[in-house]
């Protein structure tokens, strides 16, 4: 059985960006096989709270990798079923997914630590 994961990955100069709110497009990896089938860098729409896990959804992906993530970003990824690896560095997209793929890269908690004025971490 083949198994087909589509894979977000928020970045920032060609790299996964640590703070997810931070990004400045997304890379797309389509998996087929257990090998990189595709790869899209797509620019997403303004940031502003649940539109940005939402549009992932959207795009049909099954998994996102991030450095750091708020509670109510990673909340509407879980309701939408998608997998949510807090953690990774930063790396180039296609480096990450190869990690993922072979059980390398694993969930090594949220990496948003930092104070926000006003509101929670929700990116």
């Amino acid at each position: 059985m083949l198994i087909c994961m589509k894979i977000a990955i928020p970045l920032a100069g060609g790299k996964l960006c640590a703070h997810f709110g931070h990004y400045q497009q997304f890379a797309i990896i389509t998996v087929a096989g257990g090998k990189i089938a595709k790869q899209e860098t797509l620019t997403p729409p303004p940031h502003a709270p649940g539109v940005i896990p939402n549009w992932v959804a959207d795009q049909g992906c099954t998994d996102i990798l991030v450095g750091g993530m708020g509670e109510a970003a990673q909340e509407i990824f879980r309701q939408r079923g998608i997998k949510v690896l807090c953690g990774a560095p930063s790396d180039k997209p296609e480096n990450l997914v190869t990690l993922y793929l072979s059980g390398e890269l694993v969930d090594a908690g949220n990496a948003c630590d930092h104070d926000h004025e006003g509101h929670s971490c929700s990116h």
